[in-house]
C-alpha cells in the first residue's frame, strides 16, 4: 500500500483488502467500443429526454422560461462534460463517478458518489419504460395494460444487451441514427406549421390556457425559469455515462473525451430544435404539451392525424427505446464496477465467461426498477401509479444525478490542486472555472427542485436511499474494499508524481 492509500483510508477508517487469487478474471469486460461507439451510446442514454419528459417543465416556465432553463443546463453539461474528458485521459478507469472521487476524495465519498449515480442509473430506465408504455398505450389503446409493457421492455432489452458488448454497441449506433433520424425529420416537417405567438405563447401567468396565444415570453418570470431547471436537466442526463464504457473502449484515453463531446454538442443542437418547435406547432400548443406523456407523437397527430401519425409514433419510439438500451448497459456496468470495488456484494459483478457481459448486475438493476413500477402500479392503481412514476421517479433520477454531478466536478477540482503534475492528454479549456461552474449551477437546480413539492416527495426518497446505503457501507463495506489494477497503477503514478513535485 502507499502513502496515498493510507491517507485516503483513514480518512474515514476503510481497510482495502487483496482480491482472491482468479477475482478479476471472473470479473472481466472486453473491449470493443471506438469513438462512434461511445457517441452513439452517449447519445442514445440521452435522446429520450428529447422525446418525453423536458415538455413538463412548460408548466413551470412556460415557453421561454423552458428555453432559457436549456440553455443554462447546454453549459452547465459542457462544463461537467469537460471535466469528465480530461479526468477520464488523467484517470482511464471504469466505474463512472465512483473511481474519481475514491480516488480524489477518499472511500466514502467514492461510496457516496457510486451510489448517487447508482440511483439514477436504476430509475431512470423505469421513467423511460413508463414513457414507453404511455407511447404504445397512446397507439393501441388500453386493451393491453401498461404493466405488460414494462414487463416486455425490460425482458427484451435485458436479453439483447446479455448477447455481448459488440451486439450491444452496433444496436446502440443503429437505434440512436434512427431516433436522431426521427427528431429532424419531425422538426423539419413542422417547421412550416408552427406559430410560436399562437401556439407557444398561450400560457398565461396563473398557468391556464390563453385561447389566441400572444401570451408573455416568461409568463412566470425569472422565477419560471429556476422551476423549470430540473426539467431542463432531462434534456442531457445520463451523457456522463460515457466513461462507463472505459473498459471496453478499445483506446479509452483517445476515444473517451472525443465520445463524450460530440455526443453533447449533437445533442445541444436536438435540444434546442425540439424545445423550440414541438410547443409552436399548430394544434399543439405549450399548454397542452406541459401535460402530456408523448409529446412528439402529439406533434405528429396534429400534422398527420390518424393511422398515419400512430405509424409515425412508433417510429418515434427508437428515441425511447435508444436510452432504454443505452442505460441499461450503464446500469449494469455501474453495479459491476461498484461490486468488483467492493462497495457491493462481490456476486454482483461476476460476468459470464463466454461474452463476458456483467448479466447479475444487470439482472439485479433492472428488478429493482421494474419492481418500483409494478409495486406503484399494484398499490395505488395504474392512473395514479402513471402519474407518480412520471413525476416522482423522474424527480429521484434527477435528484441523484446530480448529486453525483457534485462529487464529479469536486473530484475534478481537488485533482488539478492536489496532483498536478499527472499527465493530462486532454485539458478542460475552462479549467477550474468549469468545476466551479458544474457545482454552482447544481446547487441552484436543487435548491429549486426541493422546493417544488412535486420533486421534494423524490427528494425525501433518495435520501431514504442513500441513508440505507451508507449505513451498509458503515457496517460492512468499509471493511472489504479493493482495489482494481487500474486504480492501482493510478494510484502509484500520483504517488510518483507527487514525491516528484515534493522534491
Amino acid at each position: 500500500m502507499t502513502n496515498l492509500d493510507k491517507v485516503q483510508t483513514a480518512r474515514l477508517a476503510a481497510t482495502y483488502v487483496s482480491a482472491a487469487p482468479g477475482y478479476f478474471e471472473k470479473r472481466g469486460l472486453r473491449r470493443h467500443a471506438g469513438v462512434w461507439s461511445l457517441w452513439a451510446l452517449g447519445v442514445g442514454a440521452v435522446i429520450s429526454g428529447h422525446f418525453s419528459g423536458w415538455n413538463l417543465g412548460l408548466a413551470a416556465g412556460g415557453w421561454g422560461g423552458m428555453l432559457i432553463a436549456a440553455a443554462i443546463m447546454a453549459v452547465m453539461f459542457l462544463a461537467l462534460s469537460l471535466c469528465i474528458a480530461e479526468m477520464s485521459t488523467t484517470l482511464p478507469l471504469n466505474g463512472g463517478s465512483y473511481p474519481f472521487a475514491r480516488f480524489a476524495l477518499g472511500p466514502f465519498w467514492g461510496f457516496v458518489s457510486g451510489i448517487c449515480e447508482h440511483i439514477e442509473y436504476v430509475l431512470t430506465p423505469a421513467v423511460i419504460c413508463y414513457f414507453i408504455g404511455a407511447y404504445l398505450g397512446a397507439i393501441f389503446g388500453p386493451s393491453v395494460p401498461e404493466p405488460v409493457w414494462w414487463i416486455g421492455t425490460y425482458v427484451v432489452f435485458l436479453a439483447l444487451n446479455m448477447l455481448g458488448v459488440a451486439l450491444t454497441f452496433r444496436i446502440t449506433l443503429v437505434i440512436t441514427l434512427a431516433s436522431l433520424g426521427v427528431l429532424l425529420f419531425f422538426c423539419a416537417v413542422a417547421l412550416p406549421h408552427v406559430d410560436f405567438g399562437r401556439w407557444a405563447l398561450n400560457i398565461a401567468a396563473d398557468g391556464t390556457e390563453l385561447p389566441r396565444g400572444n401570451g408573455p415570453f416568461l409568463p412566470m418570470g425569472w422565477s419560471g425559469v429556476l422551476a423549470a431547471l430540473p426539467f431542463a436537466v432531462w434534456l442531457y442526463l445520463a451523457i456522463e455515462e460515457t466513461p462507463l464504457a472505459a473498459e471496453e473502449a478499445v483506446d479509452p484515453v483517445r476515444d473517451v473525451p472525443k465520445g463524450i463531446l460530440l455526443a453533447l454538442a449533437t445533442l445541444i443542437l436536438t435540444a434546442f430544435l425540439i424545445v423550440a418547435i414541438n410547443p409552436a406547432v399548430e394544434g399543439v400548443g405549450a399548454h397542452a404539451l406541459a401535460q402530456s406523456g408523448e409529446p412528439v407523437l402529439d406533434g405528429f397527430r396534429a400534422l398527420f392525424g390518424g393511422a398515419s401519425a400512430d405509424m409515425l409514433g412508433l417510429i418515434a419510439l427508437s428515441g425511447l427505446v435508444a436510452s432504454f438500451h443505452a442505460i441499461l448497459f450503464a446500469q449494469g456496468r455501474q453495479i459491476f464496477a461498484l461490486s468488483r470495488a467492493g462497495y457491493l456484494p462481490s456476486g454482483l459483478s461476476l460476468t459470464n465467461g463466454g461474452r463476458q457481459t456483467p448479466v447479475v448486475a444487470m439482472l439485479a438493476g433492472s428488478g429493482l426498477g421494474l419492481a418500483f413500477m409494478l409495486i406503484l402500479s399494484v398499490s395505488l392503481g395504474q392512473a395514479e401509479a402513471g402519474t407518480l412514476i412520471g413525476s416522482v421517479l423522474l424527480n429521484m433520477a434527477v435528484f441523484g444525478a446530480m448529486l453525483s454531478y457534485l462529487s464529479r466536478a469536486a473530484a475534478f477540482l481537488v485533482l488539478r490542486r492536489d496532483y498536478p503534475r499527472l499527465p493530462r492528454p486532454f485539458r478542460s479549456p475552462l479549467g477550474r472555472f468549469g468545476g466551479w461552474l458544474t457545482i454552482a449551477i447544481c446547487l441552484v437546480t436543487l435548491v429549486c427542485q426541493v422546493q417544488d413539492t412535486r420533486f421534494l416527495q423524490g427528494s425525501f426518497w433518495v435520501v431514504i436511499w442513500l441513508a440505507l446505503a451508507i449505513a451498509y457501507y458503515l457496517m460492512v463495506a468499509r471493511h472489504r474494499l479493493i482495489l482494481t489494477p487500474d486504480e492501482t497503477a493510478a494510484r502509484k503514478a500520483a504517488q510518483l508524481a507527487t514525491d516528484r513535485l515534493a522534491t
